[in-house]
């Protein structure tokens, strides 16, 4: 197997860490390496866009549905090890990589299930003064040329798989690069869906230096669709190489979870700490502001600030932990500097800001100014910054006080709150009493501003954006 030949060669790397021509994955908790992957040449990934071009899939509904429906088969069958790799490359517990394995399955579950629908519709033309008796039908066909896919770090496995799945349920071709950090679980996932079936001509993972290839992957003349989930820096860099082909940017967030006066405070806390630290803080829908009405936000602080110290952190490997860490010590010293920053700057420390290398504790702070740093950019981090307000107003243009918008949360029970932040809200979700992250794997997913486009993600909008959608029309 593809991983264990990793595992093997990642024993072996010597002084030399691999060579000029590899890219080694160190474990960000015991910086041991876990494994090392080529890295590859321009040739490389030139040659690898000709075969996905050259290669016309043929697989039946049936067969696509098959193939995704035996490798989600196979991902629940090796959960264990899945988590055991993902916790090891990027430093989630043991408890998140399981989780993340669990969503890999429903991600291939959901495509299964949509390759099997018909998604064509069909119009009658004699509905006006001019029509006809003929009828307009649609089909969805897949791309002519190949899909460049380019993942992150944060959800090594499931990211992948958002991008991979749409691709195979609609007959298309891709060239994948997940990130140099944590390339190791993108391969293992491709192995499953080999062993499941999937021709190899259908899904390439390129791993390397993004500096020496990625331009190519944006340019490369076979390319027809450039799919990038990441930060804002990248995503416009790639908005304004790609050219002409369609492009689905998955950026950046900063989402918060508003508390009003009439919320349930013992929910609200844990949806925030959850929404915090869940997944080491390293998701774009984490809770990264928590505003709070001033008249409970002394009751709602001490409730966070509680559940903050019974949040156990450390060993990822241990499957008693509840937060592991962060990708690298560079991840971990920016959040410490910010935190300290918003300090200097009149916040407050109430627990938290220590590391030890990659491992960087949950922190909660408050008397936070929406203007501070940590707020006003996206910490990628276990950071709790507490905001507090006076009115619904202030609330929305705090929340919409920054470049992005992506997700929220709201803890209320007030229709009229609600339908407020609903309809002033500059983001691309609204979620009431849930973190702002919550979702299927199967529904619409995705932001505005400097959070994306306004495509959506998720595998039914995937799969919108991954066809192209061609017309008919009949005499009858």
């Amino acid at each position: 197997m593809i991983i264990e030949s990793l595992r093997i060669a990642g024993e072996k790397i010597g002084a030399d860490r691999g060579g000029d021509r590899a890219i080694v994955v160190d474990n960000p908790f015991t910086g041991q390496p876990v494994g090392t992957v080529p890295k590859a040449t321009l040739d490389e990934v030139r040659r690898a866009y000709d075969i996905a071009r050259a290669y016309r899939p043929a697989l039946s509904r049936f067969d696509r549905a098959n193939i995704l429906n035996k490798a989600a088969a196979i991902v629940r069958s090796r959960t264990a090890e899945i988590a055991a790799l993902i916790t090891a490359e990027c430093g989630l517990c043991l408890k998140d990589s399981t989780y993340e394995a669990g969503r890999v399955a429903d991600v291939l579950m959901f495509g299964a299930n949509e390759c099997l629908k018909d998604d064509g519709q069909s119009y009658a033309c004699d509905i006006t003064p001019h029509g006809r008796q003929r009828r307009v039908h649609t089909l969805r066909e897949p791309l002519l040329g190949v899909i460049t896919a380019i993942t992150p770090f944060n959800h090594p496995m499931n990211q992948v798989a958002h991008k991979v799945v749409p691709s195979v349920a609609t007959n298309n071709r891709m060239v994948l690069k997940p990130s140099e950090k944590v390339p190791l679980s993108a391969l293992m996932f491709a192995d499953m869906l080999y062993e499941a079936g999937l021709p190899p001509e259908m899904l390439s993972v390129i791993t390397g230096d993004p500096r020496e290839i990625a331009d190519e992957m944006l340019t490369n003349p076979n390319v027809d669709l450039v799919t990038f989930t990441g930060g804002v820096p990248i995503g416009k860099y790639i908005a304004a190489k790609a050219g002409y082909r369609r492009i689905v940017l998955e950026l950046g967030g900063n989402d918060p979870i508003v508390v009003m006066d009439d919320a349930d405070l013992d929910e609200a806390s844990s949806l925030a700490v959850q929404g915090s630290y869940k997944n080491s803080g390293q998701r774009c829908t984490a809770v990264k502001r928590m505003l709070v009405h001033e008249s409970v936000a002394a009751r709602f602080t001490d409730l966070v600030v509680e559940k903050t110290r019974a949040w156990s952190f450390g060993d990822p490997a241990n499957p008693k932990v509840e937060m592991g860490t962060v990708i690298d010590e560079a991840a971990a010293r920016q959040f410490e500097a910010r935190v300290a920053e918003a300090v200097s700057q009149g916040a407050r420390l109430l627990v938290g800001n220590t590391r030890d290398g990659a491992l960087f504790s949950p922190t909660v702070i408050d008397r936070v100014d929406p203007r501070m740093t940590v707020v006003r950019e996206e910490t990628f981090g276990p950071v709790s910054p507490i905001i507090t307000f006076g009115s619904v107003d202030e609330a929305i243009a705090i929340v919409n006080g920054t470049a992005y918008g992506l997700s929220s949360a709201l803890c209320t029970n007030r229709m009229d709150v609600i339908m407020r932040f609903v309809k002033e809200l500059h983001v691309g979700t609204v979620n009431v009493r849930e973190v702002p992250g919550y979702r299927l794997e199967l529904t619409p997913f995705g932001g505005i501003k400097d959070s994306g486009l306004g495509y959506k993600e998720g595998v039914q909008e995937a799969i919108k954006s991954f066809t192209n959608l061609k017309t008919y029309s009949l005499p009858w």
